[in-house]
């Protein structure tokens, strides 16, 4: 092995020449009438549609949704606040129990509609490649260059007019929180966030 220091010295090996995959990265491959997609497999005859879209975030129906979520949690505080101070005046003790536990909940809860709310308005849209079949399912991945997407959609076509045609590139999982996203139609993810595989509800 060649040194990296001179004689004496402690040998530093030398760096890796690639830097190691992500963890997200997953190959998409064509062979033998299969797509596959990690390990998901779908036969080509069965693919009706592939195509690029930006999958955005429901931005609007997460704001309306944290809205009714923080009327709902300050109309049922301020009534069992309401509720308490009658209490209050039979029990003094039991008044102000009530109304501690009333204030924490209501905080509680609009914590939660707040961290909620973030997590959609922080969301990025994502650029994805999608597949349809003749069945109830629909595979999708992402990548950090859309070209490569777009690229992959004549592959996919080209592969499926012309079964001798075999490739294998490397994709993103799509690691996305399915109800912060529109989908255009409803769809269960499976395989909690590192998702490659979705189905239509």
């Amino acid at each position: 092995m060649e040194r990296t220091e001179p004689p004496g010295q402690h040998d530093i090996p030398p760096p890796p020449a690639v830097p190691p995959r992500a963890a997200t990265a997953v190959d998409l491959r064509v062979g033998k009438r299969l797509l596959w997609v990690d390990g998901a497999a779908y036969p080509l005859e069965n693919v009706t549609r592939v195509y690029t879209y930006t999958l955005t975030p429901r931005r609007k129906e997460a704001t309306l949704l944290f809205l009714k979520r923080v009327g709902i949690t300050l109309s049922v505080a301020f009534a069992l606040t309401i509720l308490g101070g009658l209490t209050s005046i039979a029990n003094e003790g039991a008044g102000g129990t009530i109304l501690t536990f009333v204030w924490l909940g209501a905080l509680a809860a609009l914590i939660f509609s707040i961290v909620d709310l973030v997590g959609v308005l922080a969301a990025p849209s994502q650029y994805v490649l999608a597949v349809e079949t003749s069945g109830p399912s629909i595979a999708m991945v992402t990548s950090a260059d859309p070209r490569q997407l777009d690229q992959l959609v004549g592959s996919i076509v080209h592969a499926i007019e012309n079964p001798e045609v075999e490739f294998q590139v490397r994709v993103d999982r799509l690691m996305v929180n399915p109800r912060n996203y529109y989908f255009g139609d409803n769809v269960n993810m499976y395989g909690g966030t590192g998702n490659v595989g979705v189905a239509h509800a």
